[in-house]
């Protein structure tokens, strides 16, 4: 009777080990399963967000309206390629890039695409663009943000404000633009906004009075004084004086696209061009998915600088300038397939 006892004793310890173990199997499997559909409903989210982002759009375009525009960028694309690859072959110098290189590519995280800014390439209206792209619904009209607040620091993010690794993530994985522009116009454009316009003087008074101080002879007290009444010759002049280089890289807003956005260390995927603006501008924002909802500031085209505006500036100056200045902007000619001008007299 006892050795029964003690068998069903067992028994009964068995039975409630298998249950507990039974128990706590079903247990484990629903929180597995409660898990799955977590992680499945954040793949779903994740895959909705970010399926096709705008570089995935570009080099494989699933729209038929693109095929043509992505032939039209991979041979602007392979331009550079080329033009860096024959600069690389015949310079000696070699140089890796510093967060401070960084300082003009615009990243917008939401639709994963970094722009590099070029002065006097409506960057004003591309930083305005920007804004509305990383504004989260605070802005929704580009034109009605004012152009000085479009250049405020604070207002975009930079690049050069991540850590090495973000850094290069996002090179790596976000659609990277630049615009730019004919080299010459964009510098008779930039002599005519910073040198011409009265509202200018914080331009005449850092730039001007010492360009009339080393290139004027018998200069008023008035013009060392206010630099505010620079000819485009002394402009020139300045530009290619050996100790313009040795003070340090030149102002933004004549500084070359190559020194700007170092396209020959960083592959941008889309080179868009100002003579083609409205056309190339809709064409990212439509990659970004956003182009439907957004389209690109148009204006007035009386005031912009012309081609036969440039040839009338560049009868100003010698001979000598021209070759000079087409050496200082020739990799900028080279690489985005801008043409010799006819007007340039070279030695």
């Amino acid at each position: 009777m006892k050795q029964t006892l003690l068998e069903l004793m067992r028994m009964s310890r068995i039975c409630r080990m298998v249950l507990a173990t039974c128990l706590g199997s079903f247990i484990l499997v629903i929180f597995y399963f409660q898990i799955m559909r977590r992680n499945q409903f954040a793949a779903d989210v994740c895959c909705r967000k970010g399926s096709r982002n705008a570089l995935q759009e570009l080099y494989n375009p699933t729209q038929s309206e693109f095929s043509s525009a992505a032939i039209l960028h991979q041979g602007r694309r392979d331009r550079v390629a080329e033009s860096c690859r024959a600069h690389s072959a015949s310079s000696r110098k070699r140089r890796v890039l510093t967060p401070g290189d960084l300082k003009h590519l615009v990243v917008d995280e939401e639709h994963e695409l970094i722009y590099c800014y070029v002065p006097k390439v409506a960057c004003t209206n591309w930083k305005r663009v920007m804004m509305v792209l990383t504004g989260r619904g605070k802005y929704s009209d580009p034109m009605e943000i004012p152009s000085n607040e479009a250049h405020v620091p604070s207002n975009l993010k930079y690049l050069n404000q991540y850590s090495i690794a973000e850094i290069n993530h996002r090179l790596k994985s976000y659609l990277k633009f630049l615009f730019v522009r004919e080299p010459f116009e964009r510098l008779v454009s930039a002599y005519r906004n910073k040198f011409t316009l009265k509202y200018n003087s914080s331009f005449h008074r850092r730039f001007g009075t010492k360009i009339v101080r080393r290139y004027r002879k018998d200069a008023t007290q008035e013009a060392l004084l206010n630099g505010a009444d620079v000819k485009f010759r002394e402009f020139a002049e300045y530009l290619v004086d050996p100790a313009t280089q040795r003070d340090g890289p030149l102002n933004e807003h004549w500084q070359t696209v190559y020194q700007l956005c170092h396209p020959c260390h960083i592959h941008y995927d889309l080179v868009g061009k100002y003579e083609t603006l409205e056309e190339d501008a809709n064409y990212v924002l439509r990659l970004a998915g956003v182009g439907e909802s957004l389209r690109f500031p148009t204006y007035a085209k009386s005031t912009r600088t012309t081609d036969s505006m440039t040839a009338q500036f560049f009868s100003n100056i010698s001979s000598q300038q021209h070759s000079q200045l087409f050496q200082l902007y020739k990799l900028d000619f080279l690489m985005f397939n801008y043409s010799t001008p006819s007007y340039l007299r070279l030695d």
